[in-house]
């Protein structure tokens, strides 16, 4: 039972929340061990309520948090009652526990108030290393789940206070540096033990009543705001599809088709009619095709309504099992969260832009990594370095142009690549060139952001090995109303016998010391009919050299 609170309680209750998961976020950022968390910031927080509705989250991941009510609800319905203060439970298993993928690991910290569990704190984080069959998780090669790393049904990892450090050690001897997974891990613990003492201080300054009175209210007020926003909508039954290049076994031109129906302020979104599921690691996860589809969503209604499971009450995703989608238990998915992530977007949006086109913006640039496994000659230790550098551009809007080399849409701009300096400093690594790279996005009344240009060298003293995986080499970002597509990517190894252009799904890559790597990452799709650009950004562009 809520009771009506004053809406300036309410508002300060709910920037107290995003305030916490942002200080969560900061914690991980400051802890973590690996460069792909401290310096990239795969991670994302968020706080659930004790019936694992989303109520706050931070500006991270946008396809993390979508699939956190999953994993909460899997970690509630495993332990039920069995729940106490001082537990902290992981998971990250996309079958049996409501993950994206294997690499990202979700801890979950129980918050108590009077006694009675009130909210979850979660940190989900992409760890470098899961084990499996490849480094670095990313497997274009595998067939099932089992080939691309541990799995983590969930767990309760700390248990009243104390952690499990049997279950701690068998999970860091399944990984290839367990004192980076170690590392990680702890400071994940840290950022949701943090939520949970700023969640209790929160209660200590109001009462507990008052809380979650204001999160109720919280919740119902994003709720009204976008029943409001979709009802000013054009109504109809709307269609998009968008493609993965490929999916690295033989098959080619894999469609996501989207259904979007819009009525009495209600979206359905219906994704039954994808093509089938793959062998290979491009699937998708329920839990991450519904956390796409929610983001897009969120991409599309008032920037200014809080994110929370209210917001989303008007959206609902229809899918069907055994399609790209949605696959069945056992097959891999390493590649989702990007591939085909993106591309459920894209065509969620691609359906949804007939029915508000003022609110949608073009296609954001593909992901497409190297995972580079070698020994570094300075100190003697192996590493596994993931390519953050050569971000691909983003779509332009109604708003303007797109963002150069901001990176990709499942991530909005949320995952970084570091300093260069640092990198050189930490990698066995020289980074000869990194700049824009020039009319890569594609035209529009609001071109796309260009995508950039990367040289790299590998200066390791014995060979090491590199996998890519990802896509967009054939397709690039999707042009919107008119717009033109961004141009694709294009990746080329420069070795003893020559330069080589590389699928965007290969293991085994045999990299000698000295060789190079030549990255151009595709440009975001452009906005509207290019032929209503102003002259004056058209000149502009010239001048900054990036037409």
């Amino acid at each position: 039972m809520t009771r009506n609170l004053d809406p300036i309680t309410v508002s300060v209750v709910s920037h107290r929340l995003t305030a916490i998961v942002e200080e969560m976020g900061e914690a991980m950022l400051r802890t973590a061990y690996s460069q792909i968390l401290n310096s990239s910031r795969d991670f994302s927080a968020a706080i659930c309520d004790r019936d694992c509705r989303l109520v706050a989250q931070a500006e991270h991941i946008p396809v993390h948090v979508g699939a956190m009510p999953w994993a909460a609800k899997a970690v509630s319905a495993r332990f039920g009652e069995d729940v106490h203060e001082g537990d902290l439970f992981v998971v990250n298993d996309p079958y049996a526990g409501g993950g994206s993928h294997l690499p990202d690991v979700t801890v979950f910290a129980p918050v108590f108030i009077a006694g009675r569990l009130a909210f979850w704190t979660i940190n989900r984080a992409h760890h470098s290393d899961i084990g499996g069959a490849k480094h670095g998780a990313y497997n274009p090669s595998a067939t099932e789940i089992f080939h691309e790393g541990l799995r983590i049904p969930p767990l309760r990892l700390w248990e009243r206070g104390r952690p499990r450090d049997d279950l701690l050690e068998m999970l860091a001897l399944n990984v290839r540096h367990p004192r980076d997974f170690k590392g990680d891990l702890a400071a994940q613990i840290g950022s949701v033990r943090l939520g949970e003492a700023r969640l209790q201080a929160l209660v200590d300054t109001f009462d507990a009543q008052t809380v979650m009175a204001a999160c109720e209210a919280v919740l119902d007020g994003a709720e009204r705001r976008s029943r409001a926003e979709v009802a000013s909508w054009k109504e109809g039954v709307f269609h998009g599809e968008a493609f993965l290049d490929d999916d690295g076994h033989g098959r080619h031109d894999i469609a996501i088709r989207a259904t979007a129906t819009v009525r009495d302020g209600e979206v359905v979104v219906d994704l039954s009619a994808s093509d089938p599921q793959s062998t290979a690691f491009v699937n998708s996860s329920h839990a991450n095709t519904v956390s796409a589809v929610t983001q897009s969503f969120a991409y599309l209604i008032d920037p200014e309504i809080p994110k929370n499971e209210g917001a989303f009450r008007p959206l609902s995703v229809k899918l069907r099992e055994g399609t790209i989608v949605w696959a069945e238990d056992g097959l891999p998915v390493t590649m989702c969260t990007s591939h085909c992530g993106n591309e459920i977007i894209e065509a969620t949006i691609t359906a949804l832009a007939q029915s508000c086109p003022a609110r949608t913006m073009a296609g954001w640039g593909r992901r497409l990594r190297i995972a580079i496994k070698g020994r570094d000659p300075r100190n003697g230790r192996g590493f596994i370095w993931h390519m953050f550098y050569a971000r691909p551009g983003g779509g332009g809007s109604p708003g303007g142009d797109g963002w150069h080399s901001v990176g990709e849409w499942h991530s909005a701009g949320g995952l970084k690549f570091g300093s260069v300096e640092v990198a050189e400093v930490r990698f066995p690594l020289h980074i000869a060139r990194h700049e824009f790279r020039p009319g890569s996005g594609g035209a529009g009344e609001y071109r796309g952001g260009c995508g950039a240009e990367l040289e790299l060298r590998v200066e390791t003293e014995e060979p090491a090995v590199a996998n890519t995986a990802g896509d967009g080499v054939r397709y690039g970002a999707r042009g919107i109303l008119g717009g033109e597509d961004g141009m694709p990517h294009r990746y080329i190894h420069h070795g003893s016998g020559g330069g080589r252009v590389l699928p965007s799904k290969l293991v085994g890559i045999e990299v000698a010391p000295g060789d190079v790597f030549e990255v151009l990452s595709g440009g975001g799709g452009g906005w509207g009919d290019p032929a209503r650009r102003p002259e004056s950004l058209a000149e502009a562009d010239r001048l900054d050299g990036v037409a």
